[in-house]
Formats: structure tokens, C-alpha cells, sequence
């Protein structure tokens, strides 16, 4: 939103100079990293019905006739994956002419992750068996484009990369904003002025998106996200969890929304801070899925896309849960007794505060999910507009590059900051504290930054 390389006169004070010097080194060190993120994450968003395609054998039923019950439809499926595996998740077909998914628990799998096996619900026949993640139920396609935008591929280190992304954009296109308005009535060369009007316009363009990006991405983040859900829980911003204890002695945990776009460390239904549930030995009979299914319909789970989950120790709960995060989101859920039937607890979406309803739908946004193809395709404007700003950001710098072989001290961050008064420099200092703190990683990289900025002038 800005040129790279500070122009701005002295007399218009060193706060100034050092934004624009931080909004040089954000564009200059921090960029590509945003970039990677936005282009791989404009893949994510656009790939849905590209996976549905590749796999439409596995999510397709032929409609003949009425369903078999659950119990049947489960009974086939472990018939073909081994009757001494445990079932994770039961997804019942949402709509007529689409498979049933029945999802085993695997050692071999990763954190979040669970073999799907596809059963058409007509003919009981199996149609598919692959790896899913996560609570969306994304297959291979997805799943991989999914870690890709997360980490790289590289598993947890690799989260260091897009938190790094989220942590700078926010700032970038802030600042980006105050120094366009403080220089608007600057005049450049042609070729510059030029090169400038496109990375203005289009950083004005994009910047509430890029906001928006910035913010739920730093939910997903490990270290600042860890830092947001204490802020939430102190300020009781929680997500209402239907709780599962048959005694009813504990309050409800709080539920994670990311969860299907989380690698997590600790599988689905388990919370920080809290002990690992002891698998059942056995699973319950095939006949008790449809019991439960019928005592949540009965209590108001009304939603196509739901997801079955046995207990997971002898005092806890079946839990039913709506799993349409489309416009209007479905994500009530209720807990069955395991031998009664009765329900026990229920969550409506619309008791959650709304803080939580915010949450549900950022995350929903951030992922595509909730307008359907309109919310795909602003996405995918917004995604591959931010990398076209960043190739003109660079291009510009290209542009000034002589200017940019200075050695003015006042081209660094201590030098620009040694320019400012008593009071400017303790603001500098007590906000760049603060979001260290709060932003560990962003902490880190200016730290990093601040050393190489003034081991390159030292060295002039």
C-alpha cells in the first residue's frame, strides 16, 4: 500500500519513518511467506468441487428403494474393514443418492485424521475407503492442500511459517493505509508514481479482506492462538460444548471451531488440560446407532449433515452433532444416554453467545464454507489480489532500487526510531512489547529483523 523504500521528508516525524521502514522490511522479508499462504490457501477454497469430482464413485449411491438402517449399512462396512476395528465417526448419508460414511480409528493415521469407509445405503455395497480430516470430512485432494497452507508439509514446525504470515499482514496493511494517507500528495517519477498507484489501489481494495485473513488465521495459529483462547476463556467468549458425563457433574468443555482445519495434538473431543478418555474395549452394537439416531431427531437435530460418536468411556455419552457450516449454519448437538436413550444435554446455535457465534462463523468464512461458491469466489479475489500486491510491492522496490543502496542510518529501525521524541519512543516501545508478548512469533521475527537491519548499516 505503500513504496518500500521511505521518502518522506524529515519534518514529517520519525513515527512516520520508522512505519515506513517497517512496512519496507514486512515487504521485503515477511511477503513471501504471506504469499505462499495466500496462494495456497486460494487452492484450498477453490478445490471443493474439484474433489467431489475425483471421488464421485465414493460419494455416490444409486437410489433404489428405501435406505437400510445404520445398523445394516455399518454391519457391511466391517465387513470389508475388519470387525476388530473401532469406529471413530458415523456420517449417515445427508441426502438421498449420497454414501454413508463409516469412519475407523487407525493408529497408523495422524492426529485428526480417520479411514472412511464409503457404504451406499440402498445396495450396502462399499464405494470408497480413504483417509478423511478433520470435522469437514475433507478427502486426500483437500487434506493435502490443507497442510500445505498450514505448514508446508512439515507438520508442526512448519506452523511457524503461516502464523508468521498472519502475525505481519494486519500490520502491513494498516500501515499501508496511514502512509498513503500521510503521502498522497507526494510526487514521484513517472514509472514510480505509476507503479505506486497500482499497489495503492489495490492495497485500499483488499484491506478490510486482508484484516479479516490476518485475524482468523491467528486463531489457528500455536502460539498466538494460544494466547487468544486464554482471552476467550477469561472473558468467557467459549464455544458451549454438549457435555457427554452421564453424572452430569462437569460442565460442559469448550469446543474447539477449528477443529477441521486443526492438526492437532490431542484427537477430536478432547480439550487441553484435560485427562485422555479411555476407549471403550468393544464397539457398542450396530443396532444402538439407530436408537441414537431417532432420540436426536426426536430432540431437534434436524440438519442432513450430522456426525455419530459412541461413547468414549463407560461414563460418557453418545454425542449427535450438525455439521452443515453453510448459510444458515447447523451445528446443534445433543448427548444420549448409552443405555436409555434419553437425551441427556443439548446445545443450540442459537443460545451460543455471540462471540462464539462470530468465531463459528470467521472460521466458516476463512474456509469457504459458509455462503457456498460466493464466499469460494471472494475468497479467491481476495487471495490472488493479495499476491498480485505483494509482485507489485516488489516491482516498485525494483523500481527505487538505487535509492535503496542509501546508507542513511535513518533507513533502519533504530534509526528511524532514534529520530522520534521522549514520549514516541516509549509508545514504540511499550507496543512492540506488547505484541510480542502477544504475538510471540511476530516478536521474534522483529527482533530478528532489528539485527539484521543494523548489521546491514554498520556494515556501510
Amino acid at each position: 500500500m505503500s513504496n518500500f523504500k521511505s521518502d518522506l521528508p524529515a519534518k514529517t516525524g520519525g513515527g512516520l519513518v520508522l512505519l515506513r521502514r517497517l512496512h519496507f522490511y514486512i515487504g521485503l522479508f515477511i511477503a513471501p511467506f504471506i504469499f505462499i499462504a495466500a496462494l495456497t490457501g486460494t487452492l484450498y477454497v477453490l478445490t471443493p468441487q474439484l474433489e467431489n469430482l475425483l471421488f464421485k464413485d465414493a460419494l455416490t449411491a444409486t437410489v433404489t428403494g428405501q435406505a437400510q438402517p445404520l445398523s445394516a449399512q455399518i454391519d457391511a462396512a466391517r465387513k470389508y474393514a475388519g470387525r476388530e476395528l473401532s469406529i471413530s465417526a458415523l456420517r449417515p448419508a445427508p441426502e438421498p443418492g449420497e454414501t454413508t460414511r463409516v469412519q475407523f480409528a487407525s493408529e497408523h493415521l495422524g492426529a485428526s485424521e480417520s479411514r472412511a469407509v464409503f457404504v451406499d445405503p440402498y445396495s450396502l455395497a462399499i464405494k470408497g475407503d480413504m483417509t478423511v480430516y478433520g470435522t469437514s470430512g475433507i478427502l486426500p485432494l483437500r487434506m493435502w492442500l490443507d497442510q500445505l497452507h498450514r505448514g508446508l508439509l512439515l507438520g508442526e514446525p512448519g506452523r511457524i511459517y503461516s502464523e508468521l504470515a498472519a502475525s505481519w499482514l494486519w500490520v502491513a496493511a494498516l500501515g499501508g493505509v496511514v502512509l498513503w494517507w500521510a503521502g498522497r500528495s507526494g510526487r514521484k517519477a513517472s514509472g514510480v508514481r505509476r507503479a505506486r498507484r497500482w499497489h495503492t489501489t489495490l492495497g485500499l481494495t483488499l484491506v478490510l479482506g486482508l484484516l479479516f485473513f490476518s485475524a482468523t488465521g491467528l486463531t489457528w495459529s500455536k502460539w498466538a492462538g494460544d494466547n487468544i483462547n486464554t482471552l476467550r476463556t477469561a472473558l468467557n467468549w467459549l464455544t458451549p460444548q454438549v457435555n457427554t458425563r452421564l453424572d452430569g457433574s462437569l460442565p460442559a468443555a469448550p469446543a474447539d471451531p477449528h477443529a477441521e482445519h486443526h492438526m492437532m495434538a490431542h484427537h477430536a473431543g478432547h480439550w487441553p488440560g484435560m485427562p485422555m478418555p479411555t476407549p471403550l474395549s468393544v464397539n457398542v452394537a450396530d443396532s444402538d446407532w439407530d436408537r441414537v439416531l431417532q432420540a436426536a431427531r426426536a430432540a431437534g437435530i434436524s440438519a442432513g449433515k450430522i456426525e455419530l460418536r459412541q461413547p468414549k468411556a463407560a461414563d460418557k455419552a453418545w454425542t449427535v452433532t450438525e455439521i452443515d457450516h453453510r448459510w444458515p449454519v447447523q451445528v446443534d448437538a445433543v448427548s444420549v444416554h448409552p443405555r436409555t436413550f434419553a437425551v441427556i444435554d443439548h446445545i443450540y446455535f442459537a443460545d451460543f453467545p455471540l462471540a462464539a457465534k462470530l468465531t463459528r462463523w470467521g472460521v466458516d468464512a476463512h474456509m469457504g464454507g459458509l455462503f457456498g461458491l460466493a464466499n469460494q469466489l471472494l475468497l479467491a479475489f481476495l487471495g490472488v489480489g493479495l499476491c498480485s500486491l505483494i509482485v507489485l510491492g516488489y516491482r516498485l522496490w525494483w523500481l527505487r532500487r538505487p535509492a535503496a543502496a542509501s546508507g542513511n542510518p535513518l533507513a533502519t529501525l533504530c534509526g528511524a526510531w532514534l529520530t522520534m521524541n521522549g514520549p514516541q519512543k516509549t509508545l514504540a516501545l511499550v507496543i512492540a512489547v506488547l505484541l510480542g508478548i502477544a504475538l510471540p512469533v511476530m516478536g521474534i521475527s522483529l527482533l530478528l529483523l532489528i539485527v539484521v537491519d543494523c548489521w546491514r548499516w554498520w556494515r556501510r
